[in-house]
């Protein structure tokens, strides 16, 4: 569509341009831009050319324009300012102008710690910003859909973020197991990793969707695989399953001790996870495309701003320990 316009037509000649056309006056163009006058004659020489028009004649003592500089000096007004809008969205962006919606991946357990918090900022700051958080399928491309828009941000805790993405990581933390109290596991102060693979798991992603789990994906990397004998589509279902079956749930620390302290009739009992796992991180995930969106760029801050805090619950600055008065 565009592959025929002129390619010696660039912002320098289109701004001279349409101050010409305004000021009507070389001299005067040439002072404001800083330029000399023959280089800015030299400009209206060829706009004259790419427009095959006058644009401006003498009339007496004066230049004026033609039929056609007038429609000229129009639309090199609004390309300029359309450009300018442009280039200032970015540095000007105020959430609470702008209606759109956005997609978020949320594949964790942090949701449920995060997503309220990172609720309220948003209608509080940005009430024309509707967002639509997901827990993707095992079909999902993440990758894919970051590329593409259909997806603007990921919020992930698989063991290393993707290298073909921008990422920044949130926040990190222990790995707890959750098993019901007459479970003989519950018992232990710490699971041993031969013990933990010879136990049944409820996970909320299948065994065959790794990718995106903490634990499988670390698992992977040791070269084992545990087994998975029932998968769930939402979190919320755990702690009912644990309740009343063998099963062990392995998660981050908080949202095993927040099952826990839930869980109706004392029936639920936390148990370190194997040494093996490590900790867990979250990572806030975006497409190179998006980097420098107004709207996504606020949205990242909402969302590191909410997760710093929550990370400060996790680990406390220790206190200051009052010095004492000399005697």
């Amino acid at each position: 569509m565009y592959a025929n316009i002129n390619p010696s037509i660039d912002v320098r000649l289109l701004r001279t341009t349409y101050l010409l056309l305004r000021e009507r006056n070389v001299s005067k163009v040439a002072v404001l831009l800083g330029h000399s006058q023959p280089a800015v004659s030299a400009c209206l020489k060829k706009a004259r050319e790419i427009f095959a028009d006058p644009l401006l004649v003498r009339s007496g003592q004066k230049l004026v324009l033609t039929e056609r500089g007038e429609e000229v000096m129009a639309s090199i007004a609004a390309m300029l300012e359309g450009l300018l809008d442009t280039l200032n969205r970015s540095s000007q962006f105020d959430p609470g102008m702008v209606h759109s919606r956005m997609r978020i991946a949320a594949v964790n357990c942090f949701g449920t710690f995060l997503i309220p918090p990172i609720a309220t900022s948003i209608r509080h700051e940005a009430p024309g910003i509707s967002v639509d958080f997901f827990a993707p399928s095992e079909q999902s491309d993440l990758i894919e859909d970051l590329g593409s828009g259909r997806v603007d941000m990921v919020i992930g805790n698989w063991p290393a973020p993707q290298q073909s993405l921008k990422s920044s990581t949130l926040l990190h933390c222990d790995i707890a197991c959750v098993v019901q109290k007459s479970n003989p596991l519950a018992k232990r102060g710490r699971l041993l990793l031969d013990d933990y693979l010879d136990a049944d798991h409820v996970s909320p992603t299948p065994g065959s969707n790794a990718v995106y789990s903490p634990i499988d994906g670390r698992l992977a990397q040791l070269g084992m695989r545990r087994r998975i004998a029932m998968s769930v589509p939402e979190y919320a279902l755990i702690p009912a399953i644990l309740a009343e079956t063998d099963l062990i749930f392995t998660t981050a620390r908080p949202y095993a001790e927040y099952i826990v302290a839930n869980a109706p009739a004392n029936h639920l009992q936390l148990v370190e996870a194997p040494r093996e796992f490590d900790q867990m991180n979250l990572y806030l995930l975006w497409h190179e495309r998006a980097h420098n969106s107004g709207a996504n760029r606020w949205l990242r801050n909402v969302i590191r701003t909410v997760a710093r805090r929550f990370d400060q619950t996790l680990h406390p600055a220790p206190s200051a320990i009052p010095l004492r008065a000399a005697s």
